[in-house]
């Protein structure tokens, strides 16, 4: 029979002359969708049927609906490939790109001519920077995360030591370009985003990179990574970076925490300074005010009676000058009234006899009168 299995090493099948199962050689490996090695499927075919059978024969008729069958089957099995709906078929012809593949089932020519890759472009890959772990304990409690220091210490902008641990989620943008463009995706996107870390963190002080603004930091790596991946042609999108919070190395941890301690009390006693001053300047300012508006008050009030005394002086020199007897009699009557009505008084005339006129008061009988 055409089929029968050789024991010897002339010729007959595909695996004649010592060469690979198949008319093309064997390929590197059975892939996806691959095409199997048909003489093998069938003389295992063979081997089976005699065993089943009778005296080990059949007929010519049911050997070549067997032969039908399984070509039918080799070429369903061969000729076809499945895409799960997460997946996205990559068709290479003769290793040259040359189509997608959409979910379901596809034709395409079997290995070598066509060769099928599915990348599953929508699965979600994390990768971890500085830590390594699952970030889930299954025994409860925090989880354990076993720290990787050769890739978490990083230097900050005035050279001070900082221990960050981030992880970097992504996926497949470009089935093609993420097959084609780089040789391991997954180490290319860590060490890009291990490089733009060390990058952002070496641009900003340590005080930044500490505190709660950290988080800035996690839009600029993220933006950093996908511009450089971009350039690279990698066909990968960063979907987030996510960073614990950093903090110093534990061979300095005890004298950063005394620093960290000393820069709060600094802080402290700043705030309490500016309440001081907050409250002190605008009494100072307040009371300096004060001081000013008295003193412009009291300019007023000794320019206008200055002014007011020289207007009056005028006058009563332009009086004088009209009739100077008058003047100076009625300037010296006002004047011993000013100063008599101040003091007790004894008036003597010396025409009525002993020189004693008896007083009588009649501005003191006058007021007594009014009360």
């Amino acid at each position: 029979m055409p089929w029968s299995n050789q024991s010897g090493g002339g010729g007959g099948g595909w695996k004649s002359g010592g060469g690979g199962g198949g008319p093309w050689g064997q390929g590197p490996g059975r892939g996806p969708g691959q095409q199997p090695d048909l003489e093998e499927f069938l003389k295992k075919g063979q081997d089976r049927l005699r065993q089943a059978m009778p005296g080990g024969g059949m007929s010519r008729p049911f050997l070549i609906l067997i032969v039908l069958a399984g070509l039918a089957a080799v070429a369903f099995f061969g000729f076809t490939v499945r895409v799960d709906p997460d997946e996205l078929g990559i068709v290479t012809r003769f290793g040259k790109y040359d189509r997608r593949l959409k979910p379901g089932l596809n034709y395409r020519l079997p290995y070598p001519v066509e060769q099928v890759y599915l990348p599953k472009v929508n699965f979600t890959n994390t990768e971890q920077i500085g830590m390594r772990g699952s970030g889930q304990n299954p025994y409860g409690g925090q989880a354990v995360v076993r720290e990787v220091p050769e890739e978490a210490l990083m230097l900050t902008g005035y050279g001070n030591i900082v221990k960050v641990q981030f992880s970097v989620q992504w996926r497949i943008k470009d089935a093609a370009d993420f097959l084609f463009n780089i040789q391991n995706p997954r180490n290319t996107v860590k060490e890009v985003a291990e490089s733009a870390m060390r990058q952002v963190v070496g641009q900003n002080k340590l005080d930044f990179v500490l505190t709660e603004r950290f988080k800035e930091n996690e839009a600029a790596v993220k933006e950093l990574m996908q511009s450089t991946l971009d350039s690279y042609g990698a066909g990968v999108l960063i979907t987030n970076v996510l960073m614990r919070k950093p903090d110093a190395p534990d061979q300095v941890i005890d004298a950063f925490n005394d620093v960290e301690a000393a820069k709060q009390d600094r802080q402290r006693l700043q705030r309490k300074a500016e309440a001081y001053r907050n409250r002190v300047v605008p009494e100072a300012r307040g009371q300096a005010a004060r001081i000013t508006q008295a003193a412009i008050a009291y300019r007023s009030r000794i320019v206008q009676e200055a002014r007011g005394e020289a207007d009056r002086f005028k006058q009563v020199y332009e009086e004088y000058r009209k009739a100077p007897d008058v003047t100076r009699k009625r300037l010296f009557l006002e004047t011993m009234e000013d100063v008599l009505v101040k003091t007790d008084k004894i008036i003597i005339d010396k025409s009525a006899g002993q020189g004693v006129v008896p007083y009588l008061p009649l501005g003191e009988l006058s007021k007594k009168g009014g009360q």
